[in-house]
């Protein structure tokens, strides 16, 4: 059999019931019965109107602490600030009253949350829907006026070349979102894996070289063919593509463009640097935004979402992207992998 041990508390409230009965006993042996009797009405009487007390007073006590909770959830609801909050006492109220608040903080953040959610959605409809206008207006367009009109085989011939171009743009952007809308949902997953950096330059480079050589633009690499890092290949040649691709583009004929790798202690550092037309110090940031275009270069083909694709894929790897440009004399993009 297990042990019986009584605590303190049991120990004293069996000694108390111990000397009740003892006195008791004494009582019902030594008074006689009829202020037995008198002594039992008087205490049951007072035994009862006691109960009836306690029980009102506990009501009370109920419908106060009600109250003070619907108040208070009232004025959180409201949104104002509550007046009687005490975190540091120990009742049951503030506990409430605590989690009350607890909750409420919570639920804020999810609202607003919700609200930017809700927002960033807006802005990026507004934003796809202004960025297939041109394209689609275009393709509109050429269509009616080959439907329309009797041409010539050389004039069928050229606009059937304009529609070709402005579906494949439409064909770029609808990818380009495909991939915004894997990044920030983050249904991409990243594969990093201990490979050659070389091979991951090379790769990028030739998704550029065809337009390179369209204007005698000079590409160039300065890579150890023996260092690796861990990353992951594809989607880190992607960024660094989009970011070859902004040099080329921005860059004028017979210019020249060079990736060279430098090992850091912690980071990796990739240099991407050309001859272009170069970047305003105050637009270093907004460059890494969705679907930014500077004025200057509108009239260039492109949506806007290179460079925000570049910087995603960076972070998601615990890189970074820096930037250092001076207006006329090219720029110099810097991208930062763990070694």
């Amino acid at each position: 059999m297990k042990e019986i041990r009584l605590t303190g508390f049991c120990r004293r409230l069996l000694f108390l019931l111990a000397i009740c009965a003892g006195m008791a006993g004494l009582f019902f042996t030594y008074i006689p019965q009829e202020l037995i009797r008198a002594f039992l009405f008087v205490f049951c009487a007072v035994l009862i109107i006691g109960a009836v007390l306690w029980t009102v007073w506990q009501r009370c006590l109920l419908s106060d602490f009600s109250n003070d909770v619907c108040e208070t959830v009232d004025t959180l609801m409201e949104g104002r600030e509550l007046e009687n909050f005490s975190p540091y006492e120990e009742t049951a109220f503030s506990k409430v009253q605590e989690k009350l608040l607890q909750y409420y903080e919570k639920m804020k953040e999810e609202q607003q949350e919700s609200a930017q959610d809700k927002q960033t959605i807006q802005e990026l409809v507004s934003d796809i829907s202004h960025q297939v206008k041109t394209p689609t207006a275009n393709i509109q367009m050429i269509a009616g006026i080959l439907s329309q009109h009797e041409l010539s085989r050389e004039k069928q011939k050229e606009f059937l070349n304009l529609m070709a171009v402005q579906i494949n743009k439409l064909d770029f952007l609808m990818q380009s979102l495909i991939k915004m809308s894997r990044l920030e949902t983050g249904t991409f997953v990243l594969h990093p894996e201990e490979c050659r950096l070389k091979d991951t330059i090379a790769q990028a480079m030739s998704t550029v070289l065809a337009k390179a050589e369209k204007k005698n633009i000079q590409l160039s690499a300065d890579c150890d063919s023996k260092l690796t890092v861990k990353h992951d290949p594809k989607w880190t040649a992607e960024a660094i593509g989009n970011i070859l691709d902004n040099a080329v583009k921005y860059t004028p004929e017979g210019g020249s463009i060079t990736v060279s790798v430098r090992p850091w202690q912690f980071y990796t550092r990739i240099d991407i640097n050309d001859t272009g037309i170069g970047i305003d110090e105050e637009n270093y940031n907004a460059i890494f935004q969705r679907f930014y275009r500077a004025q200057e270069v509108a009239a260039e083909e492109g949506v806007g979402l290179g460079l925000y694709l570049a910087r995603g894929i960076i972070t998601r790897q615990n890189g970074y992207i820096t930037v250092k440009s001076k207006k006329g004399s090219g720029s110099t993009f810097s991208v930062f992998l763990l070694s």
